[in-house]
């Protein structure tokens, strides 16, 4: 797929619903807004019970029942309310894909998403965004699959080890799932840095300029699809983006989470 302005002239994207169209333009804003966050979801009342029973889950600790959107917004924070909201319209907005089982790819998204979080957490960046974009980062697959005939099969064959997908997308389709996704976030009016990061993800050091965000989703692609509870697996991760982030290996392995601390009702 060398030509991606091509291959996208004749793609149908999803249709990004009007909700996710007004969360993403928030992206753009110095400070999230409070008031355009909550007055885009309180449109979906679907949407709104779902972030609601997510507020009043396990994972938030809610000491008081939560009952309305501004009861979830305070207890969780709008960065993370909005990006649950955009999370779960993306996953409505894209069809069931033949050949790839979808709460398997939901369930590895969210992983991924997961370890990118605790990672920009860790060094010091948006780690709200880092869990979104690395959410996002395998959309492009998706769009490939549904557009180019056979390649899911052959971009998914086992052995998969961590990577191989980039290297089979590369050689099958000609493009990376991440260089899909930057396009379609592109198309739909997502932040430059968020485009950037998923163009680079699966070859961050080749990007100009660098970007942290693309070794962040690197490094989460890698252990979303590792054994973290191997002692090699931070021993197969790339020395090079481990330091251009400043990361140490000794200090990873020593706090990495497991893979299942990142899956749920999300």
């Amino acid at each position: 797929m060398p030509h991606l302005t091509e291959f996208f002239d004749n793609v149908q994207l999803p249709t990004m619903p009007d909700v996710a169209r007004d969360l993403v333009a928030t992206m753009q804003d110095d400070d999230i807004p409070f008031e355009k966050v909550r007055n885009a979801i309180a449109r979906d009342p679907a949407l709104t019970a779902k972030l609601i029973r997510l507020a009043n889950s396990a994972r938030y600790g809610a000491s008081r029942s939560v009952s309305t959107i501004d009861d979830a917004i305070a207890l969780v924070g709008a960065g993370q309310v909005r990006t649950l909201a955009l999370s779960s319209c993306l996953n409505d907005a894209f069809p069931v894909v033949p050949g790839l089982n979808r709460d398997t790819f939901w369930r590895e998204s969210q992983v991924c998403g997961g370890y990118a979080q605790w990672l920009a957490c860790s060094i010091g960046s948006d780690s709200d965004q880092a869990w979104l974009t690395g959410f996002m980062v395998r959309l492009g697959e998706l769009v490939m699959a549904q557009n180019i005939p056979g390649c899911l099969s052959e971009i998914e064959k086992l052995p998969h080890h961590p990577g191989a997908r980039w290297e089979r997308e590369s050689a099958v389709p000609g493009s990376t799932e991440g260089q899909v996704t930057a396009e379609m976030a592109r198309r739909w009016n997502f932040p430059e840095a968020v485009v950037h990061a998923l163009d680079a993800s699966a070859d961050p050091m080749a990007a100009r300029p660098f970007s942290r965000l693309g070794a962040v989703l690197h490094v989460a692609e890698m252990l979303a699809e590792s054994d973290a509870a191997a002692p090699e697996t931070v021993d197969a991760l790339p020395a090079d983006v481990l330091a251009a982030l400043h990361v140490d290996a000794d200090w990873m392995r020593s706090r990495l989470p497991l893979a299942q601390a990142f899956v749920d009702a999300s």
